[in-house]
């Protein structure tokens, strides 16, 4: 995926304000319109163009971009940081995840999940209600187990009087719920924008994702661990302690196991009325040749044993 510099396909500086950036985007859509541009790229220009503008018009979506920061060059291998778009706030900038795909695939990954940038309506009137707010927050996957209040940092874009984007920063204490799950949201009623002329505050929904775990995975609602046992341990059977995030647990690990094996401890997954499973994931780790005595070992297991692992391949 191919990194774009939007402010360089508009001919703007990243500091241009937002009347700049339309008087750009008004004299550059006439040079490049297909029914009267004699350029042979017009269409293709054009349609750049029309991304380019998508962004750099919403203020939510251009503090988003601009959070990626100034030194990629147009047409380097891009991939987003991780949690690039944790903690950053939006309420809709008129489109929606369907109509993202038409763009590039820089821009579908950038503003195309669930949510980004969806319409929320037509212009509001008087007394009309604030619109809904929506970010993205990580938590620990211990958080889930045990429920827990954290405090939240969130960005949220607005205009200068200089028409130029700005980040402001909010903090609220957050109360996350027991076993609450990846993609799922917690609902803060009255925390959206605010509602015009007295109009009733939107809501805020914070979407939740889970830092990376040293020891721990997870999918839909169930928590895996890999488990790494000798091969002695594998083949005749073993008695061990293996850590969960409720405490260690005795486990007996069954004789002649194989690499990739599951153990299931029901129900120990994330909690909930339907609880997950924890899965012990079996790997075979192989002690170091590193000594002599270590070396005669495996000489002497290679002469005890008339085994091909690649037998099934043929050779």
């Amino acid at each position: 995926m191919q990194y774009k510099d939007y402010y360089k396909i508009m001919g703007v500086a990243r500091d241009a304000g937002q009347d700049e950036i339309k008087r750009a985007y008004r004299k550059l859509a006439r040079k490049y319109h297909p029914d009267v541009s004699k350029e042979t790229d017009a269409e293709a220009k054009f349609k750049e163009l029309g991304e380019a503008y998508e962004v750099l018009k919403d203020p939510e979506k251009r503090a988003a971009y601009d959070q990626l920061g100034a030194n990629w060059k147009a047409g380097e291998d891009f991939r987003p940081p991780p949690n690039w778009d944790e903690g950053f706030e939006f309420s809709g900038g008129g489109f929606t995840g369907d109509e993202a795909s038409a763009y590039s695939d820089f821009f579908e990954q950038l503003f195309g999940r669930a949510g980004f940038g969806q319409a929320t309506g037509g212009q509001q009137s008087f007394h009309a209600q604030g619109q809904d707010s929506h970010a993205k927050i990580h938590i620990d996957l211990e958080d889930s187990f045990h429920g827990a209040v954290r405090n939240i940092s969130l960005s949220v874009p607005e205009l200068n009087a200089q028409g130029q984007v700005q980040v402001k920063h909010r903090s609220l204490n957050v109360k996350i719920p027991k076993g609450i799950k990846p993609g799922q949201h917690i609902k803060l009623a009255g925390q959206g924008d605010p509602g015009v002329r007295g109009g009733k505050a939107g809501d805020l929904f914070l979407e939740i994702a889970f830092n990376n775990h040293p020891l721990y995975r997870v999918l839909e609602s169930d928590v895996y661990l890999d488990l790494p046992v000798a091969p002695w341990e594998a083949v005749l059977g073993a008695k061990m302690k293996v850590p969960t995030p409720e405490g260690q647990v005795d486990l007996k690990i069954p004789p002649n196991s194989k690499p990739g094996n599951k153990l299931r401890l029901k129900g120990r997954g994330l909690p909930g009325p339907s609880p997950g499973d924890f899965f012990v994931v079996l790997q075979i780790a192989l002690p170091p040749a590193d000594t002599e005595k270590a070396k005669a070992a495996y000489e002497k297991m290679q002469q005890a044993f008339d085994f091909n692992p690649r037998q099934y391949l043929g050779v």
